[in-house]
């Protein structure tokens, strides 16, 4: 890790609140709409005010934020509530401010609150960093936007936590990501009544949907089983960071896995023929082949109905390594829940034949010129069939 992650993670940890978010294209004036400063929701208000904002009023503050340790901007902390407006930013960063270009889209905003005039503010940009910092706090893509629960103390709906503790107690340790993954499905889909039609008609919402879950899940299941250990004091500092990697790494392990177990199963509910993990040239072992790994190796068998589908919960750094993955398929594509990612990056992708496949909602946080360009879970459900039912 290094020392901005590090700081990074400390003083979130201490903060009085804290909130973060990929910047989008519309941050940076890229999707053609280009508001003043950062976009914060309305859940995450109590970061910037000590009351919500009054409908009818516009409200400031002015406060000093501390950018990766380094330099300070004389910020101002806004509410826009009259007219139509309704809503919050943080604004003026000076015209030097370096994070608001292009290349930083896709990138992790984080903003900690030190005192009610004082903030930290940080900027992640590699995979591992990102990666590093959701899994420290046990974040899944789909938690970012909101306050970043420092008490570690989780809710779910009440069907939920019933069903969760169902789950649990029929543990003594933690199972395989795949067992994992798959019974965050079956307790998110008995309590909300999920069929195989809604993983036909709204893939890209129930999957997001499952990823929460099993984030919720697996916090739960991590009070259970290290309940016993945090309740007694380390006897050593090394037994004490023995324990944190262990968990840094589960989490890691779990995460870097569960977004494909959830994607095979929605390509099973809707009759897509794939294989997961077939191996191809040089050993390599591309996430997803469409039919599978033989029809792959048949020369015989047409180029055109493959399709190898590589699958990155983040992508700025890593959107390479499918590249070379099945030399026999020309045309790639890349399922990520990265929300945006900066012009260059986009066209460096379509100059090497890599389609993009994002969850729906996500498509707006990208570049307006691209985002028509850019595929959703559905689609690409789609173009799947089609070929294999042609």
């Amino acid at each position: 890790m290094n020392s901005i992650l590090d700081s990074a993670l400390l003083n979130v940890q201490q903060a009085e609140a804290a909130w973060c978010r990929f910047i989008t294209g519309n941050d940076t004036g890229s999707t053609g709409s280009h508001q003043a400063g950062f976009y914060v929701p309305k859940c995450a208000a109590s970061l910037m005010f000590d009351k919500p904002g009054v409908k009818g009023e516009n409200k400031e503050k002015l406060v000093t934020i501390k950018w990766q340790d380094n330099f300070i901007t004389e910020s101002c902390m806004k509410y826009y509530g009259q007219g139509t407006r309704n809503e919050y930013r943080i604004t003026r960063f000076g015209r030097n401010f370096p994070f608001l270009e292009d290349d930083n889209i896709g990138d992790l905003l984080i903003i900690a609150k030190c005192t009610d005039t004082e903030y930290l503010g940080y900027v992640l940009s590699s995979d591992e960093d990102i990666d590093a910092f959701f899994a420290y706090f046990n974040l899944s893509p789909g938690d970012t936007n909101h306050l970043i629960n420092l008490s570690g103390v989780y809710g779910s709906s009440d069907t939920l936590s019933v069903l969760f503790d169902d789950f649990i107690s029929k543990h003594e340790d933690f199972p395989e990501t795949r067992e994992m993954a798959s019974g965050a499905r079956e307790c998110y889909n008995k309590a909300f009544h999920v069929t195989n039609e809604h993983l036909k008609k709204t893939p890209d919402a129930i999957l997001m949907k499952w990823i929460d879950t099993e984030y919720k899940l697996f916090r739960s299941m991590e009070d259970k089983f290290y309940a016993e250990i945090l309740s007694k004091p380390f006897k050593t500092v090394e037994s004490f960071v023995q324990t944190a990697n262990e968990v840094l790494n589960r989490r890691k392990s779990r995460a870097g896995k569960s977004l494909e177990h959830h994607l095979s199963d929605i390509f099973t509910s809707n009759n897509l023929h794939f294989e997961a993990q077939a191996v191809t040239e040089d050993n390599k072992r591309p996430d997803f082949i469409f039919p599978d790994g033989s029809s792959y190796h048949n020369l015989l068998f047409p180029t055109e109905n493959l399709t190898i589908l590589g699958v990155k919960t983040t992508c700025k750094d890593r959107w390479r390594q499918v590249l070379t993955e099945a030399d026999r398929i020309e045309e790639k594509h890349l399922f990520t829940l990265q929300q945006g990612i900066s012009r260059n990056q986009l066209k460096e992708m379509q100059d090497s034949k890599l389609h993009l496949v994002v969850p729906r909602q996500n498509i707006p946080c990208f570049p307006m010129e691209y985002q028509s360009s850019l595929l959703d879970l559905s689609q690409f459900i789609s173009i799947i069939k089609n070929k294999q039912h042609a």
